[in-house]
């Protein structure tokens, strides 16, 4: 009989291990594409074993012995194959084929599951999908599908584009991959610089993901975000001089330091207004705010996660919402706007405008936003300009722009909040 907690558990393993898996496996096999075919194979069989015979004691290493037998029988397959052909062309003239098999690769009894190499292996694969040979687009919706398990629809999300261009980026970088031969390693200390912005762009995505998720019934991705950490931390060892990589660890923790207040006894959003700011983690404020003050020893002045990051220490330091500096975080919005435009900063800026300016001031830019196509599918400019107009007092205005957002928004958690909101007009 099928054990619906099964399925549930593969789940789960495969949001918080995919990445070791999939590394590992390239470790093994030497190539990164058949390294992901094969974990989606041991996945599949995983669905269809675990909710039958029950959850192993050790999932992940049963994913990755699969994984590894798959790999072994496609090895073998390969060897049989060559050694057919070296005999069919054992009594050709000398020139005329020269082949062997293949090695197969390590005995069955040889350890695949390294614990003291995970870190390297997300870390190799990480710099692997973030390759120049692929755009900065490709690059980090594969590393977020390899490293973070996300789906190509939380990838889109992400990007603000349709899941059709999501997949054709994931399936167009494995093949540019393959072509251009890239090694599975990371990359010596003078080709780094050349790829870190796509690598830290990867872990802040998975971050995002996970400290405000996109769909499902949670409004936080423990696993995701922590895994982001994990990665932002590892990069601030293994690049202790780039005031960025030490701007984004700042900014992950300083926002990670909410989650405790951020969910309520059943699971339920706590907005900001309404957060017992004693359940905050000052221990994570504590580390967020030594790595901000790394990246200003630097002297280079603060970059996209750096003001990022500044942003999050004013709310982190304020003793509630009226009392935190709106006016700096403004300014630092009209910074970061300047350095990297796009829309979601503008429509920050928006809401930091109306705390400071008051509603009327912000309006005319959300109005500005919505003229544009980059939140057509998103829920969150119909849900801040319906804010707006409630505290305006345009209340049937606000009603119409309520509606609209729990229309579009894929997280339940969120759309429940949203819909208090429109029944307490």
């Amino acid at each position: 009989m099928s054990d619906p907690t099964g399925r549930k558990a593969v789940a789960a393993v495969w949001r918080i291990d995919s990445a070791r898996i999939v590394g590992a496996l390239t470790r093994y096999t030497g190539d990164f594409a058949l390294a992901e075919d094969l974990a989606q194979e041991a996945l599949a069989e995983a669905l269809v074993t675990w909710p039958r015979e029950g959850v192993p004691n050790n999932p992940a290493g049963w994913l990755l012995t699969v994984g590894r037998r798959r790999a072994i029988d496609a090895f073998r397959r390969r060897s049989t194959r060559d050694e057919k052909y070296a005999a069919l062309a054992h009594n050709l003239a000398e020139g005329g084929a020269l082949t062997g098999a293949t090695d197969p690769g390590p005995a069955p009894d040889d350890v695949l599951w390294d614990p003291d190499q995970i870190d390297d292996d997300t870390l190799a694969l990480m710099f692997t999908s973030c390759h120049p040979v692929l755009s900065r687009e490709a690059g980090v919706a594969l590393t977020l599908r390899v490293i973070g398990g996300l789906t190509s629809d939380e990838i889109a999300r992400a990007f603000l584009v349709p899941t059709a261009t999501v997949q054709a980026r994931i399936t167009r970088a494995k093949k540019t991959l393959g072509a251009a031969k890239v090694p599975f390693e990371v990359p010596p200390v003078n080709e780094r610089p050349a790829r870190l912005a796509q690598v830290l762009s990867v872990i802040y995505l998975i971050f995002t993901e996970g400290s405000s998720a996109s769909s499902g019934d949670e409004v936080i991705r423990l696993d995701l975000a922590g895994e982001a950490q994990r990665l932002a931390r590892i990069m601030s060892r293994l690049m202790p001089s780039e005031p960025e990589v030490h701007s984004l660890l700042a900014l992950l923790e300083l926002t990670a330091a909410r989650f405790p207040a951020r969910r309520g006894p059943d699971g339920e959003t706590v907005l900001l207004e309404d957060q017992d700011r004693r359940r905050w983690d000052r221990s994570a404020i504590a580390r967020g705010r030594a790595a901000l003050a790394k990246a200003a020893d630097a002297g280079r002045g603060y970059g996209y996660y750096g003001l990022q990051a500044a942003i999050a220490e004013c709310h982190a330091v304020a003793p509630s919402v009226p009392e935190t500096d709106w006016n700096r975080i403004v300014v630092l919005y009209e910074a970061l706007g300047r350095l990297a435009p796009s829309p979601v900063v503008e429509l920050n800026r928006a809401v930091a405008v109306s705390m400071a300016r008051g509603p009327a001031a912000a309006l005319p830019i959300v109005d500005d936003l919505a003229g544009g196509d980059a939140f057509k599918d998103s829920h969150q400019l119909p849900g801040v300009r319906g804010e707006l107009l409630r505290r305006l007092g345009r209340l049937d205005e606000a009603r119409t722009e309520l509606e609209q957002a729990i229309r579009l928004c894929g997280n339940e958690r969120e759309r429940a909040v949203l819909t208090r909101k429109l029944a307490d007009l």
